[in-house]
């Protein structure tokens, strides 16, 4: 294929570790917020701590592991015990720039430019050495103190994100694609089970719904200034029945609960595969709000390399019609199918290059935007333990051009802001995996 390659400069990848290129980034994209663009180079590189800055967090919310690892490295080779001991999020602001507060998902790696420390008595983020910003920690929730009947903690079984917003159940947390090795290779679901458990974590593979119920029952208690807005739904694929359950069934049956106990409290958001109309009016019909058959990487000849399982029970032109046939059920602002930004210029067998990368995407992003289908993007994180192994993240200048044409398709097909993601522009953003809702 024109402009893919197997390998990426290591050079260019290099040049970005310093001030200087952050700055050089900031200067070029000054038409993006500066709180998006120091975003992303965060979430690219990684972040690492210092002992002070640790030793702080210990009273403060850690990393729930969520779902996926979304570290640079395996708890297996973390000096500090950052598994157990740094922060699920950072929220950063003001410093030389006065930047506005910035919400960050923590991504473990101790050779990031990028540290956490305490300096003059604050928390800062610095780069190079160099005071970016200061750095606050997401109080632990009420809630997280709570008992539950099992003996599991709330964070294990009801953990939540983006500074509280977003109550994320991973319901399942093992995917049947790795059962013949055809997982999404971005992917370490089931390997980062598997050292989670190894590491003596508390990780359960299946959660019942009585205490996902029991855990909701608390948080409603504790919740008074209604914090949490939105519930995910997730979990691997299910291709073959699980306790005797189809994808849809399995699923459905959380959401089902959840209406019945609590009405229309929260909103509810299925990440799940992309499924033929009958199937996704059954998760219409037991609560879902929002449907997230999530696409991952637009180019047809990645597609299937990038996702050999998706391609093989599916297919990409048939995940294609399906994300599309769903908008009749859901309603296109509601369907909202994930990117996996950056994952299209893997070293493996990725684009080369920035601007055929990012030309590929903005035609997936433009497909959808223009049928008033609201895709969205995450930042891809290289783990060690996917498929793609261990690598240089893609320059800070792809994730800005992807933020650039991201915006522009938003506004050229006036598509209302996305449900279930909170508040938009920069100060006011809290998904933090990526800066897509900070720029609009």
């Amino acid at each position: 294929m024109v402009g893919i390659n197997s390998v990426i400069g290591d050079g260019m990848l290099n040049e970005l570790n310093s001030i200087d290129s952050l700055q050089a980034n900031l200067d070029k994209f000054s038409d993006l917020p500066a709180e998006a663009v120091i975003k992303q180079d965060v979430l690219r590189e990684g972040l690492s701590f210092s002992q002070d800055s640790l030793r702080i967090a210990t009273g403060y919310k850690p990393k729930d592991y969520f779902i996926f690892s979304f570290d640079l490295i395996p708890i297996k080779e973390m000096q500090y015990d950052e598994n157990l001991r740094a922060p699920e999020e950072i929220k950063i602001s003001g410093g030389t720039r006065q930047l506005r507060d910035t919400v960050i998902s923590v991504r473990v790696n101790p050779e990031s430019p990028y540290k956490v420390d305490l300096k003059e008595g604050k928390l800062q983020l610095l780069c190079s050495n160099n005071p970016i910003a200061e750095v606050c920690y997401h109080p632990v929730p009420d809630f997280y103190n709570r008992p539950l009947q099992s003996g599991k903690t709330m964070g294990e079984i009801a953990p939540v994100i983006e500074w509280g917003y977003l109550i994320y159940l991973t319901v399942y947390r093992l995917c049947q694609y790795f059962n013949k090795e055809e997982q999404c290779q971005f992917c370490d679901l089931n390997k980062n089970y598997k050292q989670q458990r190894q590491a003596g974590r508390a990780y359960t593979g299946v959660k019942s719904v009585d205490e996902i119920v029991e855990a909701l029952l608390w948080i409603l208690e504790d919740d008074k200034e209604t914090i949490t807005e939105a519930i995910t739904i997730t979990g691997g694929a299910i291709l073959k029945p699980l306790r005797g359950e189809d994808e849809v069934t399995f699923y459905s049956k959380y959401a089902n609960a959840i209406r019945e106990n609590f009405g229309n409290r929260w909103i509810l958001k299925s990440v799940v595969q992309a499924f033929e109309q009958s199937d996704v009016q059954r998760l219409h019909d037991s609560g879902f709000n929002i449907y997230h058959p999530n696409f991952e990487v637009w180019d047809k000849d990645l597609f299937p390399r990038v996702c050999p399982g998706k391609e093989r029970f599916i297919g990409r032109d048939g995940w294609i019609k399906r994300v599309v046939e769903s908008a009749e059920i859901f309603g296109p602002s509601n369907v909202i199918p994930n990117f996996v930004g950056g994952v299209e210029m893997n070293r493996n067998f990725g684009f080369s290059e920035i601007e055929p990368a990012i030309a590929s995407t903005s035609e997936g992003l433009d497909f959808f935007m223009s049928k008033g289908i609201m895709p969205r993007f995450t930042t891809w994180c290289p783990e060690p333990y996917a498929k793609l192994g261990p690598q240089p993240a893609p320059p800070l200048e792809y994730f800005c051009r992807l933020l650039q044409e991201f915006k522009s398709c938003f506004h050229r097909h006036k598509l209302p802001k996305p449900k279930g993601y909170g508040p938009t522009g920069p100060g006011n953003a809290v998904f933090s995996v990526s800066a897509f809702m900070d720029v609009l």
